[in-house]
């Protein structure tokens, strides 16, 4: 993992970006719920002067690519594109659910995550994923927006204990206690750039970048709200 890869996130609640550099990481990291614009390019100054570069001098540019606030992805998504096309960077979109999975590892050594964002409208962001040993994750379940309720009527029992992160675990505390999984608490709550930066570096190696004009965020509810729209079926 030798890329040099900057990477930014405003999906959620949380702003933060973070620069990897061969095994060296700078980073920035803030709750700033409604100033993602005002902080996010400071943090990028930041974190390159910090590291003696350029944007012209990377690889790569990563950011968060949802699921999460519909404001705050649209918000990630064309502040990278507009860094990357200045540069002629590709873009690495990496899911904000796999980054807090990383995160969890990164601070409490858990290989198996359960990651759940509020998604507000009575439903979650949800997804599984499994540490390889090569460092990277496996999705066990897809990626989806769920009701709580009917999440624990789908999702099966297995033997492994599974660490809680994201918002989603609060907000439907009542919802999701019902379900059969063996659950650990942690206190990673949202996504940080120091994992997108991270989980990039395996989308680099594998050659999975996208130009600026094609990179694109995930919502998730796409499909819900395009077809409510008249004569969008």
């Amino acid at each position: 993992m030798s890329a040099k890869i900057l990477a930014l996130d405003t999906a959620t609640e949380q702003c933060s970006v973070a620069l990897m550099v061969g095994e060296k990481v700078y980073f920035r990291s803030e709750f700033a719920p409604r100033d993602h614009t005002k902080k996010i390019l400071p943090m990028v100054d930041e974190v390159l002067k910090e590291a003696g570069l350029t944007l012209s001098d990377l690889d790569a540019l990563a950011f968060g690519r949802g699921p999460g606030s519909f404001t705050g992805v649209r918000i990630g998504i064309g502040i990278a594109q507009g860094l990357a096309f200045g540069a002629d960077l590709p873009m690495i979109g990496v899911s904000t659910l796999a980054a807090m999975a990383q995160g969890a590892y990164r601070l409490h050594g858990t290989t198996h995550v359960a990651s759940a964002i509020d998604a507000r409208m009575s439903e979650v962001y949800w997804g599984r994923f499994e540490r390889q040993e090569d460092g990277s994750w496996n999705e066990v379940d897809a990626e989806c927006v769920i009701p709580p309720a009917v999440l624990v009527e789908e999702v099966q029992k297995d033997d492994n204990t599974w660490a809680k992160v994201g918002t989603g675990w609060q907000a439907y505390a009542e919802d999701l206690a019902n379900l059969s999984l063996t659950l650990t608490d942690t206190d990673m709550l949202y996504p940080d750039s120091q994992d997108i930066v991270y989980l990039a570096q395996f989308e680099w190696a594998k050659g999975n970048t996208t130009p600026v004009e094609e990179s694109s965020p995930v919502y998730l509810r796409d499909t819900v709200a395009w077809k409510k729209l008249p004569g969008r079926e």
